[in-house]
């Protein structure tokens, strides 16, 4: 589960388990699935950093000795990324254009620090005034300004997250090093940016979609060693 979620969303994903026929309901954080799913060594002395940047959260989290020593967590993802292009797009071109197309554009074309590689991306969409199709060539400096605020958004997230790790453990992640996962982890030169504002090296994991998934699974194949990690057993 995300960690910014209330205790009654919580609840809710307890009670949608065990409708579904769970017998019992073991609700894990993200980032430990994540840092669990990327292989990382949660159970040693050792300061680990997950970045989980999702859909609709953005989680930064100091995990050591199989706990969360410090986290922060924002309501800021890839779909709000997506809802700020359609807005660039409405406001600058007045034109209307959906997710699905906003998403692709992000993909294309979309990044958090700039590149020597210079792409173009055509966007259809429905012109506001008249109503007919409209076809407009975006450039990367246009996509990245758009979604600036949300990027500025997880840099600052991360750099608290850092501020209120313990001190001991700053050593450790000069070396290890910061583990971006998730979808919006993959948004081009954001380890790049990550890097630079926070003098730490950023590495985008093997499998950053399913880092969290797979980190779930290895929990259930070893739950009895790792059932300390969940929150709220009943």
């Amino acid at each position: 589960m995300p960690s910014a979620i209330t205790e009654v969303e919580r609840r809710a994903v307890e009670d949608a388990a065990r409708r579904a026929g769970a017998a019992g309901a073991y609700l894990i954080d993200q980032p430990m699935a994540a840092a669990i799913g990327a292989g990382l060594p949660i159970n040693e002395p050792l300061g680990n950093m997950v970045v989980d940047v999702g859909g609709g959260t953005s989680e930064s989290a100091v995990i050591s000795l199989g706990g969360t020593v410090s986290l922060e967590a924002i309501r800021v993802g890839g779909f709000d990324m997506d809802g700020a292009i359609q807005n660039f797009m409405r406001r600058e071109y007045g034109m209307a254009i959906g997710e699905r197309t906003a998403e692709e554009v992000k993909i294309q074309i979309g990044s958090a620090h700039p590149s020597a590689v210079y792409a173009q991306a055509e966007v259809r969409g429905r012109d506001l005034m008249s109503g007919l199709p409209k076809n407009v060539i975006l450039g990367p400096g246009e996509v990245r300004g758009a979604i600036e605020e949300q990027v500025a958004a997880i840099v600052a997230s991360v750099i608290a997250a850092l501020g209120a790790a313990p001190p001991e453990l700053g050593q450790d992640l000069i070396y290890q090093g910061i583990h971006l996962v998730g979808g919006g982890g993959m948004l081009a030169g954001l380890d790049v940016r990550l890097s630079e504002a926070t003098s730490l090296p950023v590495h985008l994991v093997n499998a950053p979609l399913e880092c969290v998934v797979l980190g779930a699974g290895r929990c259930m194949e070893s739950f009895d060693t790792l059932k300390s990690m969940f929150i709220g057993a009943r």
